[in-house]
């Protein structure tokens, strides 16, 4: 079964909301999480629906450092064990989705005599614990050697370094292969759903849910073996719909990430700063032709869908990154700038969100309800794959093994040097370059600054469930997060095109260019504060 079966929202209504049996699983939350017990649950045999009340990826899942590592900073904290699973999963996912996780050097430039051994003994140390996962050597660089690889470094003062690897990847287009290979597996999944109610047996146990359909506003009631609130920073509201009384399991997070042009970071390498004023540790990396650099981490309340980044956190980074590169950014060079928000467990009253664990929780309710929450992307698969043993112990489901540790993800391909841009399609590269082919129009690039075309706008639609300009300019590419004013720029075509396949009219393409272009003032920043 292929993209163009599976991924077909109006098939996927149907089939969602039309039945009355129960669904052996019922999984809120389209984000890595929810996605990654949609892929667990379906390749083991059961029958899963998940709904998202926005588009899938919007959240935390969209708006990472971009890595798949295991944590330096985790080592340091003296949390092995966590380092250690989030090493094997970097290797499994590099070996499941080799199309988007790619190998990465990182280095840590040294400007005192004993920076470089100290930190060389300690990468040391957490590229053996990979064991045969590891990436590449950790290995001590003289002054020249830093320099040949980060020519933007500042040189005043400058010893050395050390170089040590980790894993790279686009965020978003993971989350939406594995959407992909859920639906190929057999599950059913609904963007633009929202969870509004509970429903419970006679004995009190939740057994389905209320979903509204967004677009349609009709409104459906879904029976469930089990319900999997897998929500993420949101998962406190939904536990409070089964019991308002509810103690708070998150602790949220804000984090966020500059994006400058290529010429800040012009190698192959990126920069990891071990020690921020703020006890993070803060990297600058080249990502699809830019360089990102991040992050922060502040307590906050509320968790809005759309987070913005602070004045105080813009300017932190810029003050960080300018003590290590010859040329200080300014506000004026930044392209984009997103916030994020971490689902942090709470520990006790404890209030340093950078001190607080990354491992995953599964909290069951007396209601029944199961929430997964927590952990961090590059252990997603191992996450649900203990969320889906305990759903199906609750659910009094068959015991089926977990496969998904040699499951390849939608669109794995190990060739893809010369697919250019589009080597984050993987395998699906070769369709929209036909698309290209059987419609120029299609090939034009939507805006210089970016090189993403048509063909790319109608391949969202057709096969990823693309429903609006923000989930083309967001998520299925990356326009927005590397450069938001050429995504304002792009945002008519899109919308021209996106009616054209969703046969919407004028009104639609004025309302969404609008909507959007809103949305994308907020991933601008001001010349001056």
């Amino acid at each position: 079964m292929d993209a163009v079966t599976v991924m077909n929202r109006t098939e996927m209504l149907r089939r969602g909301m039309g039945r009355r049996e129960p669904w052996d699983l019922v999984v809120i939350g389209g984000g890595a999480s929810g996605v990654g017990v949609a892929v667990d649950a379906a390749s083991r045999g059961y029958d899963v629906l998940l709904l998202e009340q926005h588009d899938f990826g919007k959240g935390t899942s969209s708006r990472s450092t971009k890595l798949v590592h295991g944590g330096v900073r985790y080592l340091e904290q003296g949390n092995i064990s966590l380092v250690m699973e989030a090493l094997k999963e970097r290797g499994l996912l590099r070996q499941n989705a080799p199309h988007l996780v790619h190998d990465l050097a990182f280095v840590v430039p040294s400007y005192t005599w004993w920076e470089s051994p100290f930190y060389g003994f300690g990468l040391k140390v957490y590229n053996m614990l990979s064991g045969r996962y590891r990436f590449g050597p950790t290995t001590r660089l003289s002054r020249e050697e830093t320099l040949e690889r980060l020519p933007t470094i500042k040189t005043e003062g400058l010893k050395g370094g050390v170089v040590y690897y980790d894993g790279q990847f686009d965020d978003s287009r993971l989350l939406i292969n594995l959407v992909t290979t859920a639906a190929e597996q057999g599950a059913t999944l609904l963007n633009y759903v929202a969870v509004t109610g509970l429903h419970r047996d006679g004995e009190g146990f939740i057994n389905g849910v209320v979903a509204v359909d967004q677009e349609s506003g009709q409104q459906f009631d879904v029976p469930a073996r089990a319900v999997i609130n897998a929500t993420g920073a949101f998962c406190d509201q939904v536990r409070q719909m089964a019991d308002p009384a509810a103690e708070k399991l998150i602790a949220p997070s804000q984090g966020i990430h500059l994006v400058f042009e290529r010429s800040f970071l012009p190698g192959d390498s990126a920069i990891m700063v071990p020690h921020t004023s703020d006890g993070r540790v803060m990297f600058a990396i080249p990502w699809h032709e830019h360089t990102l650099v991040g992050t922060t981490d502040v307590s906050i309340e509320d968790t809005p869908l759309e987070p913005i980044a602070t004045e105080q956190e813009i300017d932190f980074i810029i003050e960080t990154a300018g003590r290590y590169l010859e040329r200080a950014p300014t506000r004026s060079d930044i392209l984009s700038v997103f916030a994020g928000i971490r689902p942090l467990v709470r520990a006790g009253n404890g209030t340093n969100t950078a001190a607080m664990s990354r491992e995953h929780t599964i909290h069951i309710d007396n209601s029944g309800l199961l929430t997964l929450t927590g952990g961090k992307w590059t252990t997603y698969r191992n996450m649900a794959e203990d969320c889906v043993n305990q759903a199906a112990t609750l659910a009094q489901l068959e015991d089926r093994p977990c496969v998904t540790r040699s499951l390849s993800i939608h669109g794995s391909h190990t060739s893809t040097e010369a697919m250019g841009h589009l080597a984050v399609y993987g395998s699906d590269a070769v369709e929209i370059r036909e698309l290209k082919y059987a419609d120029s129009r299609l090939a034009e690039q939507l805006d210089p600054a970016l090189p993403y075309t048509g063909a790319e706008v109608v391949w969202a639609v057709r096969h990823e469930m693309a429903r609006t300009v923000e989930d083309v300019l967001a998520r299925r590419t990356r326009a927005l997060f590397l450069n938001a004013r050429a995504a304002q720029r792009m945002a008519p075509r899109v919308a021209e095109l996106m009616a054209d396949e969703l046969g919407y009219d004028a009104s639609w393409r004025r309302a969404e260019v609008e909507r959007f272009q809103q949305l994308a003032a907020g991933y601008l920043v001001p010349a001056i504060s």
